[in-house]
């Protein structure tokens, strides 16, 4: 960590490891802004993007192990609406998988419109999927958050923000947001943007999903995002808070001495949805239940580990066979939209190490 603050490969950032439920290893480091005037502190968080997805599948996987929700169900048997233009047989896996076919909006918004909830899921109830339901990957990169959320909101009569402060973050005490209070504001560190990266777009499902609306980083700095709860992008933590929330997945639904799933309800994760060339991200890629599952592109040591990463590098890895959690958090960020190969020099350190003891 220290080398790659000296390289400037990282400005701030905080990394976290838990195996058996124990926190092992708590870092943190660097600035909190570009300037460097603020230190990076021990309680300093910020926008982890992608990473966010994480917590909202975590937030389904529970209402499905209480029997509140069945991924094998249609979405409409929830969220009537949804049905309409074909998507009657659209299931709850397929939000989960990024495979619903609606990894974009088809009306144009703006980044604006991500704070008006009832607008943006209208639009995708509304809407006819670009592709087969189920018949392929595509990135779902901002309105899986939605879907999923809505799906949570019509079972439960919560947000899904509100479901997950409840019923994980509070009883782990757990310092990770979505939809953060303004009073949490001073501690947040500013995003770095990454350098500008030119897309050729291999199609319109590809474009519209990209530049419908364009990624403002600057947004994240703002409090209209940081208050709003979008469960795809906009979830504000540290790695502590996600390496110890996601040790509930890694030691079979128990955290902090809580039970708060099944071990079943746990490894339902595991279960490969689809696997294939994602059309968003281009790269081959196999989807569990709201997570990554290890590939070519990303082999892993252990065959039961689940993993994402967000826009700019941070990432969770959650490795059941070793009942172990990684977790990366920074402001710097690099071009990646679902992790970078910084986090992989602390996590391979760490793999090492456990191999060797």
């Amino acid at each position: 960590m220290a080398a790659s603050l000296a390289a400037g490969s990282d400005v701030g950032l905080s990394f976290c490891a838990t195996i058996e439920g124990e926190t092992v290893v708590d870092l943190w480091g660097g600035h909190a802004d570009a300037a460097k005037t603020r230190p990076w502190q021990a309680d300093t968080i910020v926008n982890v993007y992608s990473t966010t997805k994480t917590m909202t599948a975590l937030t389904a996987l529970l209402l499905a192990d209480r029997g509140d929700l069945d991924f094998a169900a249609p979405v409409a048997r929830y969220w009537p609406e949804f049905a309409a233009n074909g998507k009657d047989g659209v299931t709850v896996a397929h939000l989960m998988s990024h495979s619903a076919g609606l990894s974009g909006w088809e009306a144009p918004i703006t980044t604006e419109d991500f704070y008006d909830w009832d607008k943006v899921t209208s639009l995708l109830a509304a809407q006819a999927p670009w592709w087969q339901p189920g018949s392929a990957p595509g990135y779902h990169a901002i309105t899986q958050g939605y879907l999923v959320g809505e799906v949570v909101r019509r079972t439960t009569g919560k947000s899904l923000g509100t479901v997950f402060r409840e019923e994980i973050a509070e009883p782990l005490g757990a310092d990770f947001h979505i939809g953060l209070p303004a009073s949490e504001d001073h501690r947040v560190a500013d995003l770095i943007p990454p350098p500008e990266m030119t897309i050729d777009f291999t199609g319109d499902v590809h474009r519209k999903t990209l530049v419908n609306p364009g990624i403002d980083v600057s947004a994240t700095g703002t409090r209209a995002w940081r208050g709003a709860e979008i469960p795809a992008a906009g979830g504000t933590g540290n790695a502590r808070s996600v390496a110890e929330i996601h040790a509930l997945l890694a030691n079979g639904g128990v955290a902090k001495g809580k039970r708060l799933l099944s071990e079943a309800g746990c490894r339902k994760a595991l279960e490969l949805q689809i696997a294939g060339t994602d059309m968003i991200l281009g790269v081959p890629i196999r989807y569990g239940m709201g997570f990554g599952l290890p590939s070519e592109l990303v082999p892993l040591p252990n065959p039961n580990t689940i993993f994402w990463g967000g826009y700019g590098g941070s990432l969770i890895i959650i490795d059941m066979d070793a009942r172990a959690t990684f977790s990366y958090v920074m402001n710097r960020m690099e071009v990646g939209l679902t992790g970078d190969p910084r986090s992989f020099a602390l996590i391979g350190a760490m793999w090492m190490a456990m191999a060797a003891g």
